[in-house]
């Protein structure tokens, strides 16, 4: 039986359950955030571009893209299909510095601040978190097993790795 493959666009964030995969491609500074619950097998990612929604100018901005309010939406759906944030372990790959800038300013630092971002969310939540593959200056794609919790990770310069 194929293995079903439910993508998640960029400033997007989708579950799956009953060993579907969940798939995001093109993380440069972007990071993939991925939350799993083995105990409900439950599994979602989002694919967030921006540390906070602070900077949004619109009222209603799209959650998916921001650290701060992607993350709360995506532990709300998981746990409609049964998941508990008590159980939940969280990976994470991408925030990558993908241009070399001369000036260091805060602004030019999306990927490491997309990191950073990711990381106190999930820690004011108290969800561990157990793998990352974060940084760097490359791109990833990357893909959660929603029946096994692993985290593929697919770069050209490094294959394929899993965590």
């Amino acid at each position: 039986m194929q293995q079903v493959t439910v993508k998640v666009g960029m400033a997007d964030l989708n579950i799956a359950t009953d060993g579907a995969l969940l798939r995001t491609t093109g993380l440069g500074s972007c990071v993939g955030l991925t939350l799993y619950d083995a105990s409900a097998g439950v599994a979602g990612m989002a694919h967030v571009m921006l540390p906070s929604s602070e900077i949004a100018r619109e009222t209603s901005f799209n959650v998916a893209k921001y650290a701060d309010t992607a993350i709360p939406v995506l532990i709300e759906r998981m746990v409609a299909l049964g998941a508990s944030s008590k159980r939940m372990v969280a990976k994470m790959a991408g925030g990558a510095q993908m241009f070399a800038f001369a000036s260091q300013s805060d602004s030019m630092r999306i990927g490491p601040r997309n990191v950073e971002s990711c990381k106190l969310a999930i820690a004011q939540l108290r969800i561990p978190l157990h793998a990352e593959d974060t940084g760097a200056n490359y791109g990833r794609t990357i893909e959660l097993d929603s029946g096994t919790g692993i985290l593929t990770i697919r770069s050209v310069q490094f294959g394929i790795k899993e965590i």
